[in-house]
């Protein structure tokens, strides 16, 4: 099913002329949303308006961007997949049952793979038990589909438990996705038919968001981080709210791995929540989201960072300040061509609590 989505909301406005290049057709200049410090955007474009837009990725050739959104005027109160299209406009590729997550282009750019529970549910599921804090939910009813544009979605990872979160790796011919298909929240990759599945990680503990290195030799993702001399406590209870379908992200850290599940190696002790972690287009650093530097409880800012690899040195790339609770960037991605950054932000907003994609201009 696609849908073209109408100028309400999600429509793309025309890209002014006054700067070039537009990296997405219709996204709207930004740069009066630039902040003091954040010297490595050269220039800003925004690219949804309204409701709740993330995990924006590109295709491989830079010239599109998927994205999940929610968006409760439309009816959509649970997430669905778009992308971005030629014409300015949004297409909707989900087919508007059950709820979906986690989308990437392949790499022959005619097709996105993203996980959705439409296989066993029709309407979105109710929402997480919060009488447990914060949590989120680990459907386990998510099974990854290929949705070939302008045709329908066909099974490429399916089977017991959650399958979601799946990436492709820029060589074009590996997809990482993370499942609960051993027991527990593991990194897995498979071919681009969705076969020749491979274990990667096996440390207890929640493995995802992974995303590779631009030469398909290693992955960067975030893990839970228990407290050391805590480790059995904090386990049993990690296991006993997986199996209602549930984990605490509230201390995650960074690590990087081989692909075949050889040298894994933890790049942050920060503290708090660390995720969405990609390589920068040299493989020379890592961009992420975290909140380590908010000392207030709970720690609710949310900024990009990018750490050096061979020094350990963070440094700060966004500073957006907004509400308590309503002020975050996430989930960065830098272009093919590494020449523009993706994210989301709750910059600009015309409401509170709105998530909307951005393009930065990278220097």
């Amino acid at each position: 099913m696609t849908m073209k989505l109408p100028a309400l909301g999600l429509l793309l406005a025309s890209c002014a002329a006054t700067v070039d290049p537009c990296p997405i057709p219709g996204a709207v200049p930004a740069d009066d949303l630039i902040l003091p410090g954040e010297d490595h955007f050269a220039h800003l474009w925004q690219v949804t308006f309204g409701g709740e837009n993330a995990e924006a990725y590109w295709s491989f050739d830079g010239e599109r961007l998927c994205m999940q959104v929610r968006n409760e005027e439309r009816g959509w109160n649970c997430d669905r997949i778009c992308v971005t299209e030629a014409d300015g406009t949004i297409d909707q590729l989900s087919n508007g049952r059950g709820v979906t997550t986690c989308s990437y282009f392949m790499p022959d750019g005619g097709s996105v793979i993203f996980a959705s529970t439409h296989g066993e549910h029709e309407t979105c599921p109710p929402p997480a038990d919060r009488s447990q804090g914060y949590v989120w939910q680990i459907h386990p009813e998510y099974e990854i589909y290929r949705h070939v544009l302008g045709s329908g979605d066909e099974p490429f990872v399916t089977g017991p438990g959650y399958d979601a979160e799946a990436t492709v790796s820029p060589t074009g011919d590996r997809v990482v996705f993370t499942s609960t298909r051993s027991g527990d929240l593991e990194l897995w990759t498979c071919d681009l038919d969705g076969g020749d599945l491979q274990q990667v990680t096996t440390a207890p503990g929640y493995d995802g968001g992974a995303f590779f290195s631009h030469d398909g030799k290693q992955l960067v993702f975030r893990a839970t981080a228990f407290t050391p001399g805590a480790e059995a406590e904090e386990q049993a209870e990690y296991f006993r709210l997986l199996e209602q379908g549930l984990v605490r992200p509230s201390r995650m850290e960074l690590f990087v791995i081989n692909t075949d599940g050889t040298e894994r190696r933890q790049l942050t002790e920060l503290g708090k929540a660390n995720f969405a972690p990609s390589f920068f287009p040299d493989d020379s650093k890592v961009i992420f989201s975290t909140n380590h530097h908010d000392p207030d409880r709970p720690a609710l800012n949310f900024d990009l960072f990018a750490l050096d690899l061979a020094t350990g040195e963070l440094e700060q790339i966004t500073r957006f300040d907004g509400p308590r609770g309503k002020s975050f960037d996430g989930f960065p991605l830098f272009s093919p061509d590494g020449r523009y950054l993706a994210f989301s932000s709750n910059r600009g907003d015309s409401a509170p609590g709105e998530t909307n994609v951005f393009i930065a201009e990278w220097r």
